[in-house]
């Protein structure tokens, strides 16, 4: 019987549904499989339901509401077509309203930015700045947060790294990136800056050139003339454009409720990621595939698990895992601490021995 079958497996790969997905779908009791083994629990499909199982990707993506994918699916293989035909009719309606309500809001906030008296696009320039930072300094702190830089093409003023010269007497340098999705911020201590705050957005190519020249542990000067910034190290330089944007004011995102904190183990926890189950999450714009997501939990008594199906509770955050794998590797220590808010609120990875380095995951929502 088996054999005329397919696997969960085999239906994922033909289907374009994660298996997580499907094993949801069946908990939903909107595409049930056609046999589960006593044992096991092992999900077998008929091969007529490959078919349901690509119109129910569609719809998914598509926006459709779980309720009216389950009456579509019900009526799929009925001789009367009328009600599948009004679902998707309505479904479009729904859209329809619902972009022509965003273009509205949209247009609004367009004549919100164009009464603004300057442009945002366009950052005002700041006058002459010089620092002298520790290379080694520097080294980890672009270490820190170079994984976070964006790569979206429509958003060109995440494309480099922010380099926040904090003014006057005990200032430092703070280096931001963010591609929405994840936020990583670092400092510096640097001297030479006695004038006002003085933000420089630098291209990621720039900043990787900078970054192959902190190789010592000797002071290097970084100064800004107009629109042109240059890194010295001894008898070296790296200099280009700054980029003419905006960055996003970044404090703003940073200042989050204090949430839970756990200790862990590095290595162990990134062992538990890349061995421990996965979700599948909705598919980034740009990227277009599926995330895998590690669903997290924190006990009572600060251990945090990697959840798989059906073990997760209310309390559990979903990220990207590619992206904290990332964050640990950035981190660069054997323990760090994550701090759990709620379960839409960013997960923050922190080092325990300096506060002004961490990152933010943004939280990720579970197919279905």
């Amino acid at each position: 019987m088996e054999s005329e079958m397919r696997s969960i497996g085999e239906l994922a790969r033909d289907s374009g549904l994660g298996v997580s997905a499907l094993r949801f779908y069946d908990r939903a009791g909107v595409l049930v499989p056609a046999r589960v083994d006593p044992v096991s629990g092992y999900r077998w499909y008929a091969s007529g339901q490959l078919e349901e199982a690509r119109l129910l990707a569609r719809l998914r993506r598509a926006g459709m509401p779980l309720a009216d994918v389950r009456l579509v699916l019900a009526g799929w293989s009925g001789a009367d077509t009328d009600l599948v035909r009004g679902l998707l009719q309505a479904h479009l309606r729904r859209l329809e309203r619902d972009l022509a309500g965003a273009r509205g809001e949209f247009s609004a906030v367009r004549v919100m930015l164009d009464q603004r008296e300057s442009p945002m696009t366009v950052p005002a320039r700041t006058d002459a700045v010089r620092l002298s930072v520790p290379a080694g300094e520097l080294r980890a702190a672009l270490d820190a947060v170079r994984f976070a830089v964006g790569r979206d093409p429509e958003l060109p003023m995440l494309a480099g790294v922010l380099f926040d010269a904090e003014g006057g007497e005990g200032g430092g340098l703070r280096v931001v990136a963010t591609d929405r999705y994840r936020m990583a911020v670092a400092r510096t201590t640097a001297a030479g800056h006695g004038g006002p705050p003085a933000r420089i957005l630098v291209p990621a190519p720039l900043v990787d050139a900078m970054r192959a020249l902190l190789s010592g542990d000797e002071t290097v000067h970084l100064s800004v003339e107009d629109d042109r910034v240059t890194l010295w190290a001894g008898d070296r330089q790296a200099a280009g454009e700054r980029l003419a944007y905006d960055f996003p004011d970044y404090r703003r995102l940073v200042r989050l409720p204090a949430g839970r904190r756990a200790e862990v183990d590095v290595a162990a926890f990134r062992r538990a990621l890349e061995d421990g189950p996965v979700r599948a999450g909705e598919a980034r714009e740009e990227a277009g595939d599926a995330q895998d997501l590690s669903v997290l939990h924190v006990a009572d008594d600060g251990t945090v698990t990697v959840c798989g199906e059906g073990d997760e509770d209310r309390d559990v955050v979903a990220v990207n895992r590619g992206f904290l794998l990332d964050a640990l590797t950035a981190a660069g220590r054997e323990r760090l601490l994550l701090e759990f808010g709620a379960p839409t609120a960013p997960l923050a990875v922190r080092r325990t021995d300096d506060e002004d380095t961490f990152s933010l995951l943004m939280p990720v929502r579970l197919d279905g």
